[in-house]
This record gives structure tokens, sequence and C-alpha cells, in this order.
């Protein structure tokens, strides 16, 4: 993908799309739409963060819109669109309403942007990339759910802090699904290329991934509001490596054709990101433990599928 003139559109401009819009405005080397059905809110907050441009030293376009015909061609369609969670909801509880959403959502990018790359961030996430792949039809490697770039991000922040060190130095791996089931790797979590336990007792290990399964508890229950910033960040670094096809391997939600004995879900799994997506789904090999619990998360979210009459 040449990054010329490339166009990335974000579906929803609640907190998580507007943020997400801004930090890739920010980049400088696309052009982005901020799409929202809600009258006026796309074009203010597409207004505010261009007014920045001259601040930031940025000069691509964004603009805010409530159609979809200014969405056409984009290269990459961004869904943040959905019910957000609320205190005491879990991201299972979203499924039905936000179903919906993404139906009417995926229908138009097939209609207006037919080539273009799905990043799916509404929740339940990897429920939503099942139903935007199975709508649209697209290639596997052109729809990526937002997962484990943000789950990795979390464990890394809370050992890094853990330790006083910098984030820098760490190396980590978040497999499976976007909730309570997702699976940390700490066997595979290095700081400078030394192993996790080599600083930090099995306890503490522990501790640390429970903190990371939870993390988007932690923020919701403190603010009232789903986090938005580290969110927002997790997108604009993949869609950094696929515009400019950096061939970077980070963990997305992908749909599994065999890869790790698991068969016709998302789940989340090291993927090179590059042009075309994903070019290639990286398969570790795992302890028995470790596949029992990414085993255990593909079941989860094949129940929510179930749900949704996607089987």
């Amino acid at each position: 993908m040449n990054n010329e003139h490339k166009k990335i559109t974000v579906v929803g401009a609640g907190n998580v799309g507007a943020s997400c819009a801004q930090r890739i405005a920010e980049r400088g080397y696309v052009d982005v739409v901020l799409m929202d059905i809600v009258e006026s809110l796309p074009q203010g907050k597409a207004l505010d963060i261009l007014q920045s441009g001259p601040l930031l030293g940025f000069s691509n376009s964004i603009i805010g819109t409530n159609s979809y015909q200014e969405t056409t061609n984009s290269d990459i369609t961004i869904i943040t669109a959905g019910v957000t969670r609320k205190p005491g909801m879990s991201r299972d509880d979203l499924l039905l309403a936000n179903m919906e959403i993404v139906k009417g959502v995926t229908d138009n990018i097939v209609n207006y942007s037919p080539d273009s790359i799905i990043i799916m961030v509404t929740n339940p996430l990897d429920a939503m990339a099942q139903l935007a792949f199975r709508l649209s039809r697209f290639p596997r490697n052109r729809v990526i759910g937002m997962s484990g770039v943000l789950d990795t991000a979390r464990f890394k922040a809370f050992i890094a802090m853990e330790l006083n060190i910098s984030v820098r130095d760490i190396q980590a791996l978040v497999l499976g699904g976007h909730g309570d089931t997702m699976v940390p790797i700490p066997r595979l979590t290095t700081v400078s290329g030394i192993p996790i336990a080599e600083f930090l007792p099995e306890e503490r290990i522990n501790s640390i991934v429970d903190r990371t399964i939870k993390a988007g508890d932690e923020v919701l229950s403190k603010t009232g509001i789903s986090a938005y910033y580290a969110p927002s960040a997790a997108i604009a670094r993949m869609v950094d490596a696929i515009v400019l096809n950096e061939n970077k391997i980070l963990p997305c939600s992908a749909y599994l054709e065999g890869e790790y004995g698991i068969n016709g879900v998302f789940v989340g799994v090291p993927v090179k990101l590059g042009r075309s997506g994903i070019e290639d789904i990286i398969e570790v090999k795992l302890t028995p433990q470790e596949s029992e619990a990414l085993m255990r998360s593909a079941e989860a979210v094949r129940e929510l599928d179930k749900i949704m009459k996607l089987d």
C-alpha cells in the first residue's frame, strides 16, 4: 500500500473514534474521514482536530460527515461505533445491541469501500469481527480485530510500573479473545531479553496478569466511561503497520483456519501486518496449559457467534 493520498475512515465519533481520528491525523501521512450518524458531531470534532494542524505541523485532510458517501474508496475503515460499556456491564452484554449497529456499518463499507481493510474495535470485539467478516465476505486478511495490541500494551505498562523500568525494554505477548478469557503469556515475557521470572516471583507475575485481564474494567470503574486513550493508540499503531507496510508483528484478532488447532473463529494471535492487512499468522509453540487457555478463549468467542446465529 503506497501511503500517498491514502484514506482512512473512522466510523463512530465517540471518545474512541474521535481520539483515534486525532492520533491518525497527527501522523500527517493520510487523509481522515470521521463518520457518525449524530448530526454535527463528527463535523465539529473533525474541525477541532483540523485546527490543531498549524500547531502540530500536519496539513492532511480531516473531515466529519453523516454520510457514507464521503467515505467512498477508503483504504482502511475503523469501526468504533456502538453502545459503550457502563460500570457493571461486560463486553458480552453489548452483543445484541452492537450486532445491529455493526451490521449496518459493514453493509455500507461493502457498498462504498469494497477494497477496504476493516479494523474492528466495537465490543465484544472478536464476535463483532466475526460478524463483519461473514457479512462483508472480505478475505480474512482484510478483517482484523484490535485486541492483543491493546492488551499487550497494558501488560507491558503494568510490568514497567512494577519494576520501575522503561516500557521500551519489555517484550510481551497476550493471546486470546479481548475480554475475561484473554491469555497473557508470562513465559514469553522478557526485559531486554531476560525472562520476567528473573525479576519477579510467580505471585507478583500472576497479579499483573490478573490486572491486565481486568485493565479495561479498572479504567471504567474509576472514570465511569470506557477507556479510549490506550485503545486509540493501539488502533493508530495498527494503521501505521498497514499504511507504511512495516510487516510489523503485532497480536491482533484474526480469523483462524486451523492455526493453533482452532478453526472458524476470530481470536487474538501474533500476525504480520503490512500492505495487505494480515500478511501472515505467526504460530507460536505453546505449552499444553497455554494452548488449553487459548482454546477456552476461542470457545467463549464461538459461543457469542452462536448467539448471533453465525454458525
